[in-house]
């Protein structure tokens, strides 16, 4: 089944992996981004995410609102990536709380709960790719990087995710496109 989802969609994920840790991270992606943070972060501060600078971090605690009541979900830390200078060219809300699988899981439903739908695997660098901020070879080669067993792996990955291999590839086009023209005019003008 073919799913059809827009760029329009906010999209949420946990963007570390399941088990026990000591930080779980919960990602969301979208138009909507900072108005579902507006209702889940409680800032120190009392100041709304929506009114954050781009790449700040804020101290506060997730709070999920039942019925006119307030229970906060756990302390944690809010950053603000705001589009188009984001990894998805949207803004982009990341909240840190504690680790393990029961707070990830509580600040993500209430994400849900409040608008975005779930990401599915690689969604997030599928929209890197499509708003233009990697291309193809980049969006592969963030799987490798993630995939990499070893310094080297991580090296041949990150020559890739840098756009190192597309400029070469485009540096290898252009002579060949050279060569060519070259040969066309040759036969055709002897």
């Amino acid at each position: 089944m073919v799913k059809n989802y827009s760029l329009g969609d906010t999209i949420a994920a946990i963007s570390t992996p399941s088990g026990m840790g000591g930080i779980g991270i919960v990602r969301f992606s979208g138009p909507d981004s900072l108005k579902i943070a507006d209702q889940l972060f409680r800032a120190r501060t009392g100041e709304k995410a929506s009114t954050f600078k781009s790449f700040t971090v804020h101290y506060g605690h997730a709070v999920k609102v039942s019925d006119g009541r307030v229970d906060v979900i756990d302390e944690v830390l809010l950053t603000v990536m705001r589009g188009p200078r984001s990894y998805t060219c949207e803004d982009i809300v990341e909240i840190s709380c504690h680790g393990g699988s029961a707070v990830t899981r509580i600040i993500l439903e209430t994400v849900l709960e409040l608008g975005a739908r779930l990401a599915d695997p690689g969604e997030f660098t599928k929209r890197a790719f499509l708003n233009g901020r990697i291309d193809l070879t980049q969006a592969e080669a963030v799987l490798d990087v993630i995939k990499a067993k070893t310094a080297s792996g991580v090296a041949v990955s990150e020559f890739q995710l840098k756009g190192d291999l597309t400029k070469k590839l485009e540096e290898i086009r252009e002579n060949l496109l050279t060569a060519y023209v070259e040969m066309e005019a040759f036969l055709n003008f002897p």
